[in-house]
């Protein structure tokens, strides 16, 4: 998904300035990284907290433009207001597109009703992670990564390196050693003594 963003550019600073444009309906941002120099910006505020709401915006390579020059970035840092929906500020980074990225992307978990632990077993899929640090470079960046829960069977666990994943793409802490669980299924205390009952004849008449 190509998500583009548009901005102004800021040119008064300040708390008492950044006030004000929150008050008018904006949010004050800025954009840094890359060989420029770092660039503040102003940004309509509904359009910018709708956006906020897609997966794919937290997960995407954005393309903004500022002043009719647009430039690709990744989003890296939201302020939000303690109570009200606000977004007080937002920090882009730019992209460069022959150097790696580190991203955190969300997990898709699929089949859980198909594995046999789920559709056999009467077990529970327990999500350990819902998202993963990847690095690659920024035309390899997945907007999510699929998980496959078909085979997994009770009381087993879904780790970082049974994980398949796009080409140009590895997972930060599987390239550090940590094989992170992922999910696993577990069989829930009342299937369990229903087992047991059904096991030892307990439906039977006492005497």
């Amino acid at each position: 998904m190509k998500i583009e963003i548009s901005a102004d550019k800021r040119t008064l600073q300040g708390k008492g300035a950044s006030r004000r444009l929150r008050g008018s309906g904006k949010v004050p941002a800025i954009i840094y990284g890359g060989e420029q120099e770092p660039q503040s910006i102003e940004m309509d505020h509904n359009d910018l907290f709708h956006k906020l709401k897609l997966e794919a915006f937290h997960a995407s390579i954005l393309s903004l433009s500022v002043a009719g020059e647009k430039e690709q970035v990744l989003l890296r840092d939201i302020q939000m207001h303690p109570f009200k929906h606000q977004v007080l500020h937002v920090d882009f980074q730019r992209v460069d597109k022959n150097k790696k990225i580190h991203m955190k992307v969300p997990l898709h978990f699929i089949n859980a009703e198909s594995s046999p632990g789920v559709k056999t077993s009467g077990g529970i899929v327990t999500h350990i992670l819902t998202e993963v640090d990847i690095s690659c470079l920024p035309d390899d960046l997945p907007e999510f990564i699929s998980v496959d829960l078909v085979e997994l069977t009770a009381g087993h666990t879904l780790h970082l390196s049974d994980l398949v994943l796009p080409k140009g793409v590895e997972t930060i802490a599987l390239a550090r050693g940590d094989n992170a669980p992922v999910a696993t299924i577990v069989i829930p205390r009342s299937a369990l003594s229903d087992e047991a009952a059904a096991g030892d004849g307990s439906g039977a008449e006492k005497k």
